[in-house]
């Protein structure tokens, strides 16, 4: 909500500054402007002092000599424009990270934790256990409707949802002898029983919830190159605009270097993104 906001915000205090820039009041757009590049300025110095703190360098610091240098130059249109640029980059990845953290939830959710295991010798006589309990060689019997909770081989032809699994909608029959995974849905219309292959920790369903997990906290290969290349990109920047400075004189010239290297926070969005997007293959 609080991204929302500064997306919202920043862009109103954008455009209303166009319309009185367009109908002549230029005074009063540029104390419109110069609010939103105030807005921006203040959350965008803590990213990168908290990235500092973490010891995780960031592009970040380009935005905010960008949002001061547009302030003290009184470029204030463009400080407006980065400031509708660091809010959008920031919504968009607190909007992902919302979408991945449901994805995983749900993924959490349909977790079993008890196991029908049939007693030896018996065909519907079983023991409620907690699935960390099944071991391999158990026969697991799996009511219609009812996610699998180990990998197994089946005992008898039973029609299974695999969709948590392969993405497939369409039920698919698996004869007796055939291998069954965790996380697969018993779609027929009877029980359906396996015998156990796997524990619930090494099973297949257990394995996707581990990967899940691991991607939403981690950084996609990518994103790690791109902070990786903040080491050499932001130096190289300051370099440039303090060239620019020096040989026209004109520290707008300096402004305008980091202005157009200042798309580069937009990459924030991608690591949970990514994750995001693997979730809805």
């Amino acid at each position: 909500m609080a991204a929302l906001a500064f997306v919202v915000l920043t862009a109103v205090a954008l455009l209303v500054g166009l319309v009185l820039h367009l109908v002549g009041a230029s005074g009063a757009a540029d104390a419109v402007w110069a609010v939103a590049t105030l807005a921006a300025l203040a959350p965008a110095t803590w990213w990168v002092v908290d990235g500092l703190r973490r010891r995780q360098p960031s592009v970040d610091l380009i935005a905010v000599l960008a949002l001061a240098g547009a302030l003290a130059t009184r470029e204030l249109f463009a400080g407006a424009v980065i400031a509708v640029m660091l809010a959008s980059g920031r919504a968009l990845e607190a909007r992902a990270a919302a979408r991945a953290n449901r994805t995983l939830a749900a993924l959490v959710a349909r977790t079993p934790t008890v196991a029908h295991v049939l007693t030896e010798g018996a065909t519907t006589a079983y023991d409620d256990k907690p699935v960390a309990d099944v071991h391999v060689g158990d026969r697991v019997l799996v009511r219609p409707g009812e996610v699998v909770p180990v990998d197994g081989h089946l005992e008898s032809p039973s029609l299974l949802d695999e969709s948590a699994l392969t993405g497939e909608p369409v039920p698919v029959d698996r004869p007796a002898g055939d291998d069954v995974r965790s996380g697969a849905v018993a779609a027929g219309g009877a029980p359906l029983v396996l015998r156990a292959t796997t524990t619930s920790a090494d099973s297949t369903y257990a394995g996707i919830v581990r990967m899940a997990e691991q991607a939403s906290a981690g950084s996609a290969p990518f994103v790690r190159m791109a902070d990786r290349a903040a080491i050499w990109f932001v130096p190289l920047t300051l370099v440039l605009a303090g060239a620019a400075w020096l040989l026209s004189g004109d520290p707008v010239r300096a402004v305008a270097v980091l202005v157009v290297a200042t798309p580069c926070p937009l990459l924030l969005a991608a690591p949970i993104a990514v994750v995001s997007g693997l979730s809805r293959t």
